[in-house]
């Protein structure tokens, strides 16, 4: 009987979002024990709805004031040794980055984005299969915005993350088919 090896970076088709990217904490943008945090949860699905175990989410979004500018701090290195320190706890950086787990799930600690308009948090999809990375928005709470107010009522739906309780926010992210997640075009 010959020993079956596994295959090795060399033998499958990458990228390997999940070897280098994700850093420690990368899903905590709130400080610890904020009483305004959030949780945004939700599952990457492909187009047979299947979860998708290995795919990298970037959030970006603006602070409750609606500012920008966020703080420095999501990839902290120690002068010393170049190590990661993690993140301070007490800044709020408008920054996150979340591997999905082994069920497709991923789950993000933030504070709710502030400013006019509809509230909002960035998402950019990294996943096999992917040529190039993916942008939308997870939509919270109630507000008019263009995008939205130009979509139909069933692509609209894509983009509005479902009120749970205990401050949480499900929004599941479908790369393809039926209720296929709407997609921002940058140029």
């Amino acid at each position: 009987m010959t020993e079956r090896l596994l295959p090795t970076p060399s033998h499958t088709i990458g990228p390997f979002y999940g070897h280098a990217l994700p850093f420690p904490e990368g899903g905590r943008i709130a400080p610890p024990g904020h009483p305004d945090t959030i949780t945004l949860h939700g599952y990457v699905l492909d187009g047979a709805g299947e979860p998708i175990p290995d795919a990298l989410l970037d959030f970006w979004q603006a602070a409750p004031d609606g500012s920008l500018k966020g703080a420095p701090g999501s990839m902290r290195r120690d002068p010393s040794t170049g190590g990661f320190l993690g993140r301070t706890g007490t800044d709020f950086t408008g920054f996150g980055r979340v591997p999905t787990d082994a069920d497709g799930h991923y789950a993000l600690s933030t504070l709710p984005p502030g400013g006019p308009g509809h509230p909002y948090i960035s998402v950019c999809v990294f996943a096999r299969g992917l040529t190039n990375h993916l942008f939308t928005r997870a939509y919270l709470g109630d507000g008019t915005d263009p995008l939205l107010d130009a979509l139909p009522a069933d692509r609209r739906a894509t983009l509005i993350a479902a009120e749970g309780t205990n401050r949480t926010y499900r929004f599941d992210i479908r790369l393809q088919g039926e209720g296929e997640t709407v997609f921002l075009e940058f140029q």
